[in-house]
């Protein structure tokens, strides 16, 4: 099944019949670069996901040689700055728009894997780095680009590293803007698996996840989203509460019958 998203010939949305999501950046001649059409379609994607009914898992690559190269300049300029919504508006929440782009993949109740090829610069690493897991080619290229330009990272970058990568290191990556192997993304933190075949392996996982008890995957991910910014307190009786919801319910005892009678298990979606 494939999904509208606008606009069109920027993003592309394919559901399998397990519910997992593949979301493909599709400006393989631009390598998939950040211009208004495309924030705007990965907004779009976001907001389709979100409330999709049996949604269990989402995969998220570029198509062509890259992952994304990051912000595309040249559109950007072209665009009359007074016309834009200032940066400090939060026009998602806690967000404004192009933090929400990288963000959004957090916010998906599902688990969400990135697989990252080529090049992925700046604002393309922000949004692969919303992700709960990523998948790296060992030979992609990675940069924290902004300074290059005179800029900071603005797309949540700074939210979504906190404990991903050690501080000195990002700092020195930030500092320098220099590039990294998708081997070394690995050893750095921005990397969950680097592996040459990044989509493949990043749809096992999805399938994976698919597979296992829907209401308790979304727990698992509010508690995650929580737990680096609330006390042990409070992390405590956050997973208590997500686990009296789940105990004795019928996808609970569902995934206990289905592991001891060694099926697949035939779960009812949230």
């Amino acid at each position: 099944m494939s999904l509208d998203v606008k606009p069109a010939g920027r993003v592309d949305i394919s559901v399998d019949g397990d519910g997992v999501a593949h979301v493909r950046l599709i400006r393989a001649d631009k390598m998939n670069a950040l211009d208004p059409d495309m924030f705007a379609a990965l907004l779009d994607a976001g907001h389709v996901l979100h409330d999709l009914k049996g949604l269990r898992a989402v995969v998220l690559s570029g198509e062509g040689r890259s992952f994304c190269a990051g912000l595309d300049l040249t559109s950007m300029a072209n665009t009359n700055r007074h016309d834009r919504t200032p940066l400090t508006d939060r026009t998602h929440g806690s967000a404004n728009q192009a933090q929400q782009v990288a963000i959004q993949w957090r916010k998906l109740p599902v688990p969400v894997i990135a697989a990252v090829h080529g090049v992925c610069f700046g604002g393309g690493l922000q949004i692969a780095s919303g992700a709960d897991i990523r998948v790296v080619d060992p030979a992609a290229r990675l940069a924290v680009m902004e300074l290059k330009w005179g800029l900071v990272p603005d797309m949540g970058g700074y939210a979504l590293w906190k404990g991903l990568v050690r501080d000195d290191v990002l700092r020195e990556l930030t500092y320098t803007n220099r590039e990294f192997s998708g081997t070394e993304a690995g050893a750095l933190g921005f990397a969950t698996y680097v592996d040459p075949s990044p989509v493949a392996r990043a749809l096992a996982i999805a399938a994976n996840i698919a597979d296992h008890n829907p209401h308790a995957q979304r727990a698992a991910k509010r508690l995650f989203n929580r737990y680096l910014e609330i006390g042990a307190d409070e992390i405590l009786m956050a997973e208590s509460v997500e686990q009296q919801a789940l105990m004795g319910t019928r996808n609970q005892i569902e995934a206990v019958m289905s592991q001891m009678q060694k099926r697949k298990g035939e779960f009812v979606d949230p």
